[in-house]
């Protein structure tokens, strides 16, 4: 078990000219995640068919000659039918990288249906190393199917990512997620931090005594010592860097990075922390990007706060303290820094 593989850490660097498509194709899910993100209310019910998918992959690629990446998201994207398709229609473009994230049912026979060669990632979502932690989040049986499917994908030759999104429910338990995920044969792994949208958003707000968000102290104490462990197994480990120091600079992705968060109604986000509002930079209308008039989340961008990111200031307010004099402890990154711990080879 131990491969005490050598490794370094370092702060992943918004890169200028890449693109990255976080395509929602339906929403859409056979689970019901106490932590999920999506609002229909605001994401719509609906499931895209191939026609707008091809239109809408165009539309954001459209030959670019810089690198542009796709994550196929839903809901749970291995419901729509076509996904197969979906993802020869991005590699037809030109897309940089095609991923999958999915909770791990793979419903449509995707292993089947699709090659290793045609995608980059299928990745899972695991919540918990045991039934125990994950199925408490994520639904009864679901540890099971979902390990049991990341096993058959790795046969099959499909290169394997897994998510664990960290909360104050399960961050006890991620120590023990390495040594699953390298029996599994798991190459990367993202971990997360909650996000307090969606389901996690109205559990904030309607029931009393529920915190999810986890303190800076104790997300330093575990995330980069979990992540060393993985490293050090041979995984692959991204995180995000979510706590900056008062001296440290804050860069917003909306300003410096071209993401784009895109959801079956047509609405398109800059920041998936504003995804619970109406205040989406941009709409595909007809097939075409077009940009909203103002107030959206664009003109919120450039504004500089002690706090550091604005809209965990407006929105997830729990992650930051402040000393006695109202002044922040510390900045809160934006939510799209990541910090890699990256797996040398052996000699």
């Amino acid at each position: 078990m131990q491969e005490n593989h050598q490794s370094y850490r370092r702060t992943v660097e918004f890169k200028p000219g890449a693109r990255n498509l976080f395509f929602h194709i339906l929403t859409a899910c056979n689970l019901s995640c106490r932590h999920c993100y999506i609002n229909k209310d605001q994401h719509g019910g609906n499931m895209l068919n191939m026609e707008d998918i091809r239109t809408w992959l165009r539309v954001f690629h459209g030959g670019r000659v810089e690198e542009t990446n796709v994550i196929f998201l839903g809901g749970e994207p291995t419901l729509h039918p076509q996904l197969p398709e979906a993802v020869r229609a991005a590699r037809e473009l030109g897309y940089s990288s095609v991923t999958i994230d999915t909770n791990g049912f793979l419903f449509h026979d995707l292993l089947v249906r699709l090659s290793p060669a045609e995608l980059d990632y299928l990745s899972f979502s695991l919540d918990g190393s045991c039934p125990q932690v994950n199925d408490s989040i994520r639904g009864e049986g679901v540890f099971d199917v979902c390990t049991r499917n990341i096993q058959r994908a790795v046969r099959a030759g499909f290169a394997v990512s897994s998510i664990f999104t960290v909360s104050r429910m399960n961050l006890g338990d991620l120590p023990n997620m390495p040594a699953l995920l390298h029996g599994l044969g798991v190459r990367r792994f993202f971990i997360q931090v909650v996000g307090i949208r969606g389901n996690s958003g109205r559990m904030t707000k309607c029931t009393q005594g529920v915190e999810l968000q986890v303190a800076r102290r104790d997300w330093e104490n575990v995330v980069p010592e979990v992540a060393r462990h993985a490293a050090s197994l041979g995984i692959h480990v991204t995180f995000p860097k979510v706590f900056l120091d008062v001296s440290e600079p804050f860069q917003c992705a909306g300003l410096v990075a071209d993401n784009y968060f895109v959801f079956p109604n047509g609405r398109v986000y800059r920041c998936p922390l504003c995804e619970d509002y109406a205040i989406h930079s941009m709409e595909i209308c007809d097939g075409e990007l077009r940009k909203r008039p103002p107030i959206t989340e664009r003109e919120l961008f450039p504004l500089n706060i002690p706090e550091g990111c604005v809209f965990n200031r407006i929105l997830q307010h729990g992650n930051i303290s402040y000393d006695a004099s109202g002044v922040p402890v510390n900045k809160i990154a934006c939510c799209m820094l990541k910090e890699e711990i990256v797996p040398l080879p052996k000699n």
